[in-house]
């Protein structure tokens, strides 16, 4: 069956729906989410029931030729050529080496999985026979491709041959790629060695992003030992302070954040909105999970503790509660959580849009929900609704 287009899945969403829902009303929300000083915001009363297909969405563009024709010469058996793959490159594509671009090499590899390190001459081609001229963005391409096939030992022979020319892209690269092959001890071990070997910077800047991929990804131990070790070296500042403290949440050991977050608050730092939001997501969480009824209590005890050490909150903030409240099918709460945002000065984005949008679907409150996509183009976020974002609904 050929895929629905955007106007039969309007109308298939309207006759799902058995009775016109209410229209949207401001109401009083819980005392977690009261302000201290109330303003008033209202929102433009926009159109309703603009129909799905009033977004036109761009067709991807077609692979590169050349990008194809050199991707089928690295996936070739080897067998079937007693050329090596620079030469076979050499003697296919010498009228093009002009004309190679970074967009040219990033096509190739990504029609290329299943080359393996038939890549690596690839890699050497370029670099010999082509004449082109790596940039720290095209290395980390190649870093990209061998980190998605754990092939970490061609990885060290490109970054060691690319000395010099590597960067803070490729750096993120190969620390992204250790991180989600699940090799934490090894990019501990990456960030000892890294100035030596390869010529990265150790800096706070370079710590900062290899703490965030590992508490990204659930290694906030290894984190907080890792920063820990290096206080003489690097003294870590607030941002990562905030940075340890989420990785704790991702992991869902909030008594671990609560305990780091004491130690910071002891030893004087000051705990930034990122880290209260990431608490505040896993408070919820663990409501939800455990006792939802408990939901609202909880989050109240966060958000007062925010306001009493004169934490702001931010739309993110704002975006934790309602998704957590859609998750839990409170879809009338995110609501009016929805339209006091502006109560705190801030504005809804594309994330609270999205969430809110996909809920009033679920609920079959179709007319509320394409009232919302109104709203949400009418803010300037006309351009997230993409094919993936309609099918999501």
């Amino acid at each position: 069956m050929p895929p629905f287009t955007s106007l039969q899945l309007r109308c298939l969403l309207n006759r799902c729906c058995l009775s016109p829902a209410p229209f949207l009303t401001q109401s009083a929300s819980s005392s977690c989410f009261t302000p201290t000083h109330f303003t008033k915001f209202t929102f433009l009363l926009l159109p309703l029931c603009r129909p799905f297909s009033s977004l036109t969405i761009k067709p991807s563009s077609d692979p590169d030729p050349i990008a194809q024709s050199i991707s089928a010469e690295l996936v070739k058996s080897p067998d079937t050529d007693s050329l090596s793959i620079s030469q076979r490159l050499n003697l296919n594509f010498s009228h093009i080496t002009n004309s190679i671009t970074p967009s040219l090499v990033l096509q190739t590899l990504n029609l290329s999985p299943d080359a393996g390190r038939t890549v690596v001459g690839f890699h050497q081609w370029l670099v010999t026979a082509a004449g082109f001229n790596h940039t720290d963005e095209t290395i980390s391409f190649f870093v990209d491709y061998f980190g998605r096939r754990k092939d970490f030992q061609s990885t060290h022979e490109l970054l060691r041959e690319g000395k010099g020319v590597i960067g803070s892209k490729s750096l993120e690269s190969v620390v992204d790629r250790l991180v989600r092959a699940g090799r934490p001890t090894k990019v501990v071990g990456f960030f000892d060695r890294m100035d030596r070997d390869y010529g990265f910077k150790r800096d706070r800047e370079s710590l900062t992003l290899i703490v965030n991929k590992l508490c990204d990804n659930g290694y906030a131990s290894y984190a907080e030992r890792m920063v820990k070790n290096l206080a003489n070296e690097i003294f870590p500042d607030e941002i990562i302070c905030d940075l340890l403290i989420k990785g704790w949440c991702v992991d869902g050991k909030l008594e671990e954040a609560k305990r780091l977050a004491g130690e910071m608050y002891s030893g004087g730092f000051e705990i930034g909105t990122m880290a209260y939001n990431a608490i505040l997501d896993c408070v919820c969480k663990l409501c939800r999970a455990k006792d939802p009824f408990r939901l609202h209590s909880e989050a109240e005890k966060v958000l007062v503790e925010m306001d009493s050490r004169g934490v702001p909150r931010n739309v993110e903030t704002f975006n934790v509660l309602i998704n957590n409240l859609c998750k839990m099918r409170k879809t009338q709460d995110a609501l009016d959580l929805f339209y006091r945002i502006g109560e705190w000065g801030c504005n809804p984005d594309e994330t609270t849009f999205l969430v809110l949008i996909k809920s009033l679907y679920q609920a079959a409150r179709v007319g509320e929900g394409d009232e919302m996509i109104d709203r949400m183009k009418s803010a300037g976020y006309g351009d997230k609704l993409d094919k993936k974002a309609y099918y999501s609904f």
